[in-house]
């Protein structure tokens, strides 16, 4: 479903992406966590089209993302196929990023209508059924700015499900939230990673939302996986010493 070959990814001279390869199969649920500045969120940003690659392969769901012939350089995506593959992904930003000026049902009911050519009724009746999902069914007419934190959260999941990706992706989706609202956002990622046959990546640095969420975890570091393996085996008995020393930093924050 997902799969990055030998990638590699450079901001000026920094390397945010060595040589990267890691592949998903349709359904897994991972979660990758590791220090900031480790390429975590750069590998979600490629995956969205928003970053390209310097060199390497990316594939979605069994074609490649960018195209090149053996042994030639990169050739740049027309827009047409880009926009074919974007429609592959839904992401989640750890900011809510819900337009302010559009009601909760307005804010998931709009993207159907524009990209997918949707009728207004049928966007609307999409956008009513995704927001009972998530639970703010009663919420449909509310605001951004009077949900809380952990419902608008739950907007944006239910607008990003409303373009019906096959890929969600989760960028510290639950960082930016009061501890109390976490759990409410957590249940909604679960029922999706357990409801919906959907391949999904959290980026997290929040341990128990990586415990709670992911089938594998993935530790990264300086553009690298350093160490992959279940929850519980990777999470209580790392074998590597710098997953271990990231690990009782993050429990010590």
């Amino acid at each position: 479903m997902i799969s990055f070959e030998n990638v590699s990814k450079r901001f000026g001279k920094t390397v945010v992406l060595d040589q990267f390869s890691f592949s998903l199969n349709r359904g897994d649920k991972v979660a990758i966590i590791g220090p900031s500045g480790s390429g975590k969120s750069t590998l979600l940003r490629i995956l969205m089209a928003l970053e390209g690659i310097d060199s390497g392969k990316v594939s979605l769901d069994g074609e490649a993302l960018w195209h090149a012939a053996e042994g030639k350089p990169l050739i740049a995506p027309t827009r047409k196929h880009l926009q074919r593959m974007r429609s592959l992904v839904g992401m989640v930003f750890q900011s809510f990023n819900l337009f302010p000026h559009l009601t909760a049902l307005d804010n998931v009911a709009t993207a159907p209508r524009l990209v997918l050519g949707l009728s207004r009724h049928d966007a609307e009746q999409r956008a009513r059924a995704l927001l009972e999902q998530v639970g703010l069914g009663e919420k449909l007419s509310h605001y951004p700015s009077t949900l809380s934190g952990g419902q608008q959260q739950r907007v944006a999941i239910a607008r990003a499900m409303a373009l019906e990706p096959k890929i969600m992706l989760f960028d510290e989706a639950t960082s930016a939230l009061d501890p109390e609202r976490v759990g409410e956002v957590l249940e909604v990622m679960r029922a999706l990673a357990h409801e919906r046959d959907l391949t999904i990546i959290v980026v997290t640095h929040q341990i128990g939302v990586a415990r709670a969420i992911a089938d594998r975890i993935c530790f990264m570091e300086n553009g690298k996986i350093v160490e992959q393996g279940a929850p519980g085996p990777l999470l209580d008995s790392p074998q590597n010493d710098r997953t271990r020393a990231f690990l009782r930093a993050v429990h010590l924050e």
